[in-house]
């Protein structure tokens, strides 16, 4: 980032002060937002060498755990430049030069990823932002919620312990706020 000519970094991780329940509601309440008007988010895969192609179908890229964690959904759709680095801090390729392999890894359409439209977030139905979270995992129970807030213009209190229910109040924001009834379509396609 500082090669880059940025003066400021951000990263969850060390950045929030989990032991504060006010803090950490206002993080996750505000993440998406934040990774949205970064110059640019850095992706850093512990699990990929730079020896291949990302692309190929068998690459250790396609198979990140990166890909399959809750949370990174939002960093992957929410910056304009995505930029994805391997275990030794060379660069793989960015959104846009990986929105292919991308797109096959998440099921995420190409021109979502890649801002097609300026309304492209909201071009994708509900039923179709709740399937790119359909097989990604979380720590926390409720940080299947909480991790999709940024995702539908959500905002809501954050209460730890609740369980499932936290998905529910989810589910109950985005059918007062978003008109769409494609989030009743369950089941198998």
């Amino acid at each position: 980032a500082s090669r880059a000519g940025h003066e400021w970094i951000w990263i969850d991780t060390c950045c929030i002060d989990s032991t504060s329940s006010a803090e950490l509601s206002e993080a996750i309440n505000s993440m998406f937002m934040w990774y949205a008007d970064a110059q640019v988010c850095y992706v850093y895969l512990h699990d990929v060498g730079d020896d291949e192609d990302p692309s190929k179908p068998e690459s250790a890229f396609r198979r990140s755990l990166w890909h399959s964690r809750g949370w990174t959904l939002q960093e992957l759709l929410a910056p304009a430049c995505v930029v994805f680095l391997s275990k030794t801090w060379r660069t793989l390729g960015s959104k846009y030069s990986l929105a292919l392999a991308l797109t096959d890894i998440t099921g995420i359409r190409h021109e979502v990823l890649t801002r097609a439209q300026s309304d492209w977030l909201e071009k994708a139905s509900v039923a179709e932002r709740m399937s790119w979270a359909a097989k990604r995992q979380t720590t926390r129970v409720e940080d299947r919620a909480y991790s999709l807030m940024g995702i539908f213009g959500i905002n809501m209190p954050t209460i730890y312990g609740e369980g499932p229910r936290a998905f529910v109040r989810l589910q109950e924001e985005i059918l007062r706020r978003i008109p769409d009834q494609s989030i009743f379509a369950w089941g198998a396609i």
